[in-house]
């Protein structure tokens, strides 16, 4: 029999990455008698697991009625993505005011490395896995532990959203419409930090990674539809 707290962390390792995914619907009541068949846990391990995830926002709880899944509404994304943009804000200007040049040459080298394969990949999981990573790497340079958890966190909350965002991106560029894929504007970015020129950076992260309230609202839309109409 497995201990306690390995159930636990089993149980939430599978739970967080179905919500992640979504793959219990916006606003969906658990069913934790199935839960505990379906991950062979019994109750106390998963409702430590439950609670764990309440408490780093992928799931709500509501006494008397249980856990649900988090919404999925453009009002909620929006202010997620305002969340990233104020912590990668934050870790670019530390980065700048206190990393080593080595350590940001090292970023460069990875940037180098990854940008073709960027350019050339159409598996959108590995293109916002590469793309998390690089950012990641940049707020690492501000050497704040807790700043990359926060950013990890909020990452892994707008990851479903940021896979429909890639999605559209694609058709786009099949259509035409909008560039190649590139990795122009982590360039840009990672100019201005080598010339230790915050204004420079900051803006170009900004632009980078910033949404408009439309866009997200339109985000959602799409996020919806593909959640209970796949393939639409």
């Amino acid at each position: 029999m497995s201990r306690p707290e390995g159930s636990v962390e089993r149980a939430y390792e599978a739970l967080r990455k179905m919500a992640i995914s979504f793959e219990f619907k916006p606003g969906e009541r658990l069913n934790e008698t199935v839960l505990t068949k379906r991950l062979d846990v019994s109750r106390t391990p998963l409702r430590e697991a439950l609670n764990r995830l309440v408490s780093e926002g992928f799931l709500t709880f509501e006494l008397g009625k249980g856990f649900f899944c988090r919404p999925l509404s453009p009002e909620k994304v929006f202010e997620l993505y305002q969340l990233r943009c104020a912590l990668e804000t934050e870790a670019l200007i530390r980065a700048i005011e206190s990393a080593a040049d080595q350590d940001i040459d090292a970023v460069i080298s990875y940037l180098d490395e990854v940008e073709k394969s960027y350019s050339a990949c159409t598996d959108l999981d590995e293109l916002l896995r590469m793309d998390e990573e690089f950012h990641i790497k940049l707020a690492s340079l501000s050497r704040n532990s807790e700043l990359i958890r926060l950013l990890c966190n909020v990452n892994e909350r707008i990851r479903y959203v940021r896979i429909i965002n890639l999605r559209l991106l694609q058709v786009r560029r099949a259509d035409g419409s909008t560039d190649q894929a590139s990795m122009s504007a982590h360039r840009a970015i990672l100019e201005a930090v080598k010339a230790r020129n915050v204004d420079k950076a900051v803006a170009a992260l900004r632009s980078h990674i910033e949404r408009r309230s439309e866009q997200t609202v339109e985000l959602v839309r799409v996020a919806y539809s593909q959640l209970y109409v796949p393939g639409v």
